[in-house]
């Protein structure tokens, strides 16, 4: 059209590219994904730093146990989890599909399936919190099998949005891989 600094062609008021300037839709799906995959693992390590924290100050007994419960067997192996988090992130600077799948796997394994056990783990007492209204484990005054399920139930929708959100985005990765290989 014109130089930096020189003159515009006859006729032109210099915004005639704009139709040229577009992002492909798989470009533009990748970010758009990356970036509500990071939000969901940054919740992700919030809960899993509340967690680690409930487990420190119990084993430690930094406070009193009718406070702060012993943990439930299933939190242990849900530390775990923290690495498929690290795995997603590693695979969003050069799109790297192996490490996004390896984080998807590892989230059922080490996220979700501690999820589901906890879940199965905590039913009797919530059984008997409901039934009896009592409750035998404490976490600042709230009964421990409340405060875990409520942590259940919002761990196992950020999980599940990141399976979702990493599924699209694979697919994502594997339409601009097969537009290389067309070219």
């Amino acid at each position: 059209m014109a130089s930096r600094g020189g003159p515009r062609a006859a006729g032109t008021d210099g915004s005639d590219f704009q139709h040229r300037e577009r992002v492909a839709s798989h470009y533009q799906m990748s970010v758009t994904l990356k970036s509500e995959i990071k939000k969901l693992i940054y919740t992700h390590v919030v809960i899993w730093l509340l967690l680690l924290a409930q487990m420190c100050v119990a084993h430690f007994k930094l406070l009193p146990h009718d406070q702060v419960a012993m943990p439930y067997q299933w939190e242990y192996p849900y530390l775990l989890s923290i690495l498929p988090s690290l795995l997603g992130l590693l695979s969003f600077p050069r799109n790297n599909i192996s490490y996004l799948v390896l984080s998807m796997i590892s989230t059922g394994l080490f996220s979700v399936a501690p999820l589901i056990y906890g879940a199965m783990e905590m039913f009797p007492m919530a059984q008997q919190l409901y039934r009896h209204g009592k409750a035998y484990r404490f976490i600042f005054g709230f009964s421990a099998v409340s405060v875990m399920y409520l942590v259940v139930v919002v761990a196992a929708q950020v999980h599940g949005w990141q399976l979702y959100y990493s599924k699209k985005l694979l697919d994502s990765w594997f339409t601009s891989t097969q537009e290389k290989k067309k070219k």
